[in-house]
């Protein structure tokens, strides 16, 4: 959930040591350097204006260039994400060859199999069309374009790119002037008008890659749509389903032991599960929340302000079709989410993103929860909700008081968790420094960037000093969570809670059905199991069940695993069911995914209670 509505905020830990060839090196994404830019006028005018951008560019370009050259970073994900804006520089100047010379050596640095075959192949592809054709915007161009792609794609095996191929195809079929200028219209230029015209390396990637896409993606719109439908027409091959031989339901009517299993998250349609929650001591649904601002609430989901509940089942009908987009499922929700987003008018952009963020948020917490009860008529749910900001500037924004509070807060949820016999709790959210110090720069606090750096961090660390000491004061409860949809290492970038090492907390990437690691997943070494993350089918609240991909996904399933087992045999400890898990589990050849088995997991805890 975090990669959409990013929230929620142990201490620094140490540089690394400075290379041998004399470069400092850098551990961690809050360490990388900050730039600043002076910008005058409108940043739309900025990106469309062509000789402005140039001078833009290239402070830019010296910039990264600088840090490439200065810096052993630790992540090559970072490292790709440099050169990426740099790729984009060239090519939008017209130096083809250094684009294309520069897309191999990112490609050298991708680590997911499917990255390693279809990173650069568009900008390849682009770069030997140019030079066939003399030109970037001819008839001729976006034919050749859409020649050597299909030639490429015809070359790779289908299930390894399959699943970057469908999220390419939505891309195109979703690309509009709109929706490409809405972020600098609508969220950067009110921060660039606050700061006096200052904007930071954290956002100038957006105003390249603004340019980058009106320039290059969206001429090439239907050709790539044409493409990529093609080719996924032309391979109507259903991966194996792994999951279905793995799962496992228990029965009804054994002498299994009730499992209480927490769902940390948005909020949770409560009548959906009926007499299957915990209750307080008052006979009522066991619930803790605290809402944007950190002050305790009472309902189970997000209040839906008056204006807007009439819009609750077409935010939900979006979500769904966001979804089938993704997954290239030709329905009628897909084909009114595409129309809207590629249609999308100038005056629209804010109100329609926002909405989206907020069917998000609406829906999440449910979907987690109906994951992680699947099978279990002995799980018992109860709801910990807490409120994340869907607007695109943020809302509150952060504030020391916010973060003490928070901490407070942290702490209150795991003290309810024990004070209700909570076993296993999913957490499907994070947050890291950097996240903090980009909404510091939107809310125009902090007069440098170093400053913002220095508060984003203070926060930071508050907050997750809190989590450590929640999650260490309760060394009964099994925390689960999620490693993010960045696809990148979240130990770098100080994700928590993924990057928090406990005995009694297990982080979760994403795989599909067959196995394949998804797209979006972030690894690292925290990272110790894979479940099924792509296209996982739950319900939304009201009772409409939909399939939701993300990482959000795979961590309930391993969590629902553990209540199972808890269920079978309530007296293993956190640290033994982690075992059990990793123990019952496959890795893969490439030894990048350790995929969960739960119906092995589940049998040799029944073996081991004999």
């Amino acid at each position: 959930m975090f990669r959409f509505i990013a929230c929620l905020l142990a201490t620094l830990l140490l540089s690394g040591p400075v290379a041998a060839q004399g470069k400092k090196r850098i551990d961690k994404a809050a360490d990388m350097p900050r730039f600043t830019y002076q910008v005058q006028g409108k940043l739309e005018d900025l990106v469309r204006d062509e000789a402005r951008f140039r001078a833009f560019a290239a402070q830019v370009r010296r910039d990264n260039q600088s840090v490439l050259d200065g810096y052993e970073i630790a992540d090559k994900a970072a490292q790709r994400g440099l050169m990426g804006v740099l790729v984009q520089i060239d090519f939008l100047d017209g130096r083809y060859a250094d684009a294309a010379k520069r897309a191999a050596e990112i490609r050298a640095l991708e680590e997911k199999p499917a990255d390693k075959l279809l990173s650069g192949m568009l900008l390849q592809a682009m770069v030997a069309a140019q030079a066939k054709t003399g030109s970037i915007s001819s008839e001729a161009y976006r034919a050749e374009v859409g020649r050597i792609v299909t030639s490429e794609l015809a070359k790779m095996p289908y299930p390894v790119v399959e699943n970057d191929i469908r999220g390419a195809k939505s891309t195109a079929e979703i690309i509009g002037e709109s929706l490409v200028l809405g972020n600098v219209r609508d969220r950067l230029q009110p921060v660039v008008n606050k700061a006096g015209g200052i904007l930071s390396s954290d956002f100038a990637p957006g105003i390249i890659g603004a340019r980058y896409a009106l320039v290059t993606r969206l001429p090439l719109k239907q050709t790539l749509t044409r493409t990529y439908t093609a080719y996924l027409a032309a391979h109507k091959v259903e991966k194996p389903d792994i999951w279905a031989a793995r799962d496992v339901a228990l029965p009804t009517g054994r002498d299994y032991a009730p499992v209480k299993i927490a769902v940390w998250d948005s909020g949770v349609d409560s009548a959906l599960f009926k007499d299957r929650l915990v209750l307080d001591a008052a006979g009522k649904p066991a619930l803790i929340a605290f809402d944007k601002y950190e002050n305790p609430a009472t309902t189970d989901l997000i209040p839906i302000s008056a204006d807007l509940r009439a819009r609750i089942p077409a935010m939900k009908s979006r979500t769904k079709g966001l979804s089938d987009l993704q997954s290239n499922i030709d329905s009628k929700e897909a084909s009114e989410v595409k129309a809207l987003l590629s249609q999308l008018k100038r005056e629209e952009y804010k109100a329609v993103v926002e909405e989206l963020g907020l069917a998000n948020i609406y829906s999440h917490g449910t979907h987690v929860a109906g994951i992680a009860m699947e099978g279990n008529p002995y799980a018992r749910l109860a709801i910990a909700r807490i409120e994340f900001g869907h607007k695109l500037l943020p809302d509150p924004c952060p504030s020391r008081e916010l973060a003490q509070k928070n901490a407070r807060n942290v702490q209150a949820y795991v003290d309810f968790f024990r004070k209700n016999g909570v076993r296993v709790v999913n957490m499907s959210w994070g947050g890291s420094a950097k996240d903090v110090e980009r909404e510091l720069e939107l809310c125009n606090i902090g007069k440098t960037a170093d400053e913002r750096k220095a508060i984003a961090r203070e926060y930071f660390d508050m907050g997750k000093k809190a989590l450590v000491s929640a999650y260490a004061s309760a060394p009964e409860i099994l925390f689960v969570t999620a490693a993010g949809n960045a696809n990148e290492d979240s130990t770098f970038a100080e994700v928590v809670p993924a990057d928090i090492v406990l005995p009694n907390l297990l982080t979760v990437g994403a795989v599909d059905k067959a196995g394949d690691e998804a797209p979006f997943t972030s690894y690292g070494p925290t990272v110790k199991l894979h479940a099924n993350g792509y296209q996982v089918e739950s319900y939304l609240p009201g009772g409409e069940r939909v399939a939701l991909s993300g990482t959000s996904m795979s961590s309930p399933q391993v969590a629902g695993v553990a209540a199972k087992m808890l269920a079978v045999n309530p007296k293993l400890t956190p640290a033994e069911l982690i075992a059990i898990l990793q123990q019952t589990a496959g890795k893969t050849a490439d030894g990048r995914r350790i995929l969960i088995h739960p119906a092995k997991a589940v049998a040799a805890v029944q073996a081991r209670k004999g």
